[in-house]
């Protein structure tokens, strides 16, 4: 009888340290097998999930608009008041919704190359008016034109052309005019062949984007969605792709750029920690721009990291020497020390444009001082991306930027003679934004954070039990032992 309860004992507590063994094994084999199977299915190769969802993304992402109406036009252009904005919008598009075309797998260089189709389809229904509202906006052909052409002979002839088509430094437009394009008054009596539609977009619809080429991560997982070449130009930089394409120079040096021309596919290689920065590029801004760890959070029930633009990425050449090449206009900047816009105009073809954050969140006070009714703030004019750490797939993301415009005062043109300040006018700013959608969530939980949390509490079962049985059985038969001794 004794032997047969000391027995049941041992093989309790034999039971007990095999669970705890067995579920201490699963740990790390759990992780290698997870591991394996999302290495394997973020690569952007035909059959995989990232990348049926990379050609064509199943959510729907939306460009949202704010146009800065101007109130004051007239006491602007003959006093050279501050200028007076009332924000109207958000009018609303889809875009990013045509699958990317002329998909090519390179097998040697493990990399793939493509087109990204450009679209726009106009939602009323998330939108507070139409296409066809008007605003009073800056006259972006006079505005641009002494700057364009800054001998006095040249701003005498299109002085004579702005005359005759009574433009003035203000006009009126649609909001599809504005965004989209239309045929400038001005620039149409120009004798000259130059394009004379113009539009803050314009062309858009029916363009594309590229050639892009991208690793698709076959050989090597971490560089999976890392840009190889855009348009011909190879390893662009964090900073030096602006300058690359500026100046048509080879590349500065070698960094990590991702594409993100089409979220919910393998925006970032698995994985993700929180001191990674996460470095994007815009073919919007002709550069790239990138994203700090800001906080851990539950999205629809999936732990995500999020990560935000950095007022840094806005700072002078001074604070950020990394910043030099949107630094071209020295008395406006009060050489290069003002911070929060930048200069992007000589990839726009020299016109004035300047990119911020929307209301100048995060610019230098001097930079609005001349415009009111502006009101930056953290929440709703900030950039994020929120990014599932395991599989490096960005589930919802707001890319917020404002469009400006340079202009300064010119005595050879009319319209902008009586200036005596130079403005950097806000023009719009932007929210391209998406959200993995309820149904998507649920299959992202099921197949992806469910199973490895399944997996997770298997594991914790297995050891705590085991150790409770280990613990429990071997006291007991300890004791037995006692007392059968004495």
């Amino acid at each position: 009888m004794g032997c047969n309860r000391n027995c049941g004992l041992i093989a309790g507590a034999v039971i007990g340290a095999v669970l705890a063994v067995f579920g201490g094994i699963l740990m790390p084999v759990g992780d290698m097998l997870i591991e394996k199977t999302i290495k394997k299915e973020v690569v952007l190769e035909e059959g995989t999930i990232a990348f049926k969802n990379w050609v064509k993304t199943g959510t729907d992402v939306y460009r949202q608009f704010w146009i800065f109406d101007v109130q004051n036009p007239d006491e602007v252009t003959v006093n050279s008041s501050k200028i007076k904005v009332k924000q109207r919008g958000p009018y609303t598009y889809r875009v990013r919704y045509l699958a990317k075309e002329n998909i090519t797998q390179d097998p040697e260089t493990h990399t793939v190359s493509f087109l990204q189709p450009n679209g726009a389809i106009f939602e009323p229904s998330l939108s507070v008016g139409t296409e066809d509202d008007t605003f009073t906006i800056l006259n972006l052909a006079v505005a641009a034109a002494p700057q364009l052409y800054p001998n006095t002979f040249m701003q005498g002839i299109l002085n004579s052309f702005i005359k005759k088509s009574k433009s003035s430094m203000f006009q009126n437009r649609t909001l599809k005019e504005l965004l989209w394009g239309y045929t400038d008054p001005f620039l149409n009596l120009v004798p000259y062949p130059i394009t004379t539609t113009i539009g803050v977009f314009y062309p858009y619809n029916n363009t594309a984007d590229g050639i892009y080429k991208v690793f698709n991560g076959k050989d090597d997982i971490s560089k999976v969605a890392i840009i190889d070449t855009y348009k011909g130009r190879k390893n662009l930089s964090y900073w030096s792709s602006y300058c690359d394409l500026i100046n048509g120079t080879g590349s500065l040096r070698s960094s990590v750029i991702f594409h993100l021309s089409q979220k919910y596919a393998a925006s970032f290689p698995p994985f993700v920690e929180k001191t990674r920065v996460l470095q994007f590029f815009s073919s919007d801004i002709c550069r790239s721009i990138y994203a700090v760890f800001g906080a851990e959070i539950n999205l629809k029930g999936i732990p995500v990291y999020r990560f935000i633009l950095p007022s840094f990425a806005f700072a002078s050449p001074f604070q950020n020497p990394d910043n030099h090449c949107f630094c071209t206009e020295k008395i406006i900047s009060k050489n290069c020390t003002l911070y929060g816009v930048l200069d992007i105009g000589k990839c726009k073809e020299g016109k004035p444009v300047y990119i911020s954050l929307p209301h100048f969140l995060h610019a230098s006070p001097e930079i609005a001082e001349l415009i009111e009714g502006l009101s930056p703030n953290e929440e709703e004019h900030s950039t994020y991306l929120d990014v599932e750490p395991i599989t490096g797939f960005t589930l919802q993301f707001a890319q917020r930027m404002q469009i400006n415009i340079l202009v300064k005062p010119a005595k050879n043109i009319v319209a902008l003679k009586d200036l005596k300040h130079n403005y950097l006018v806000p023009i719009l700013w932007l929210n391209e934004t998406a959200t993995i959608a309820d149904e998507k969530a649920e299959i992202f939980r099921n197949q992806v954070t469910g199973k490895i949390n399944l997996l997770g509490l298997i594991e914790m079962i297995l050891m705590s039990v085991g150790a409770v049985m280990f613990i429990a059985f071997t006291i007991s038969y300890c004791a037995c032992r006692l007392k059968n001794a004495k």
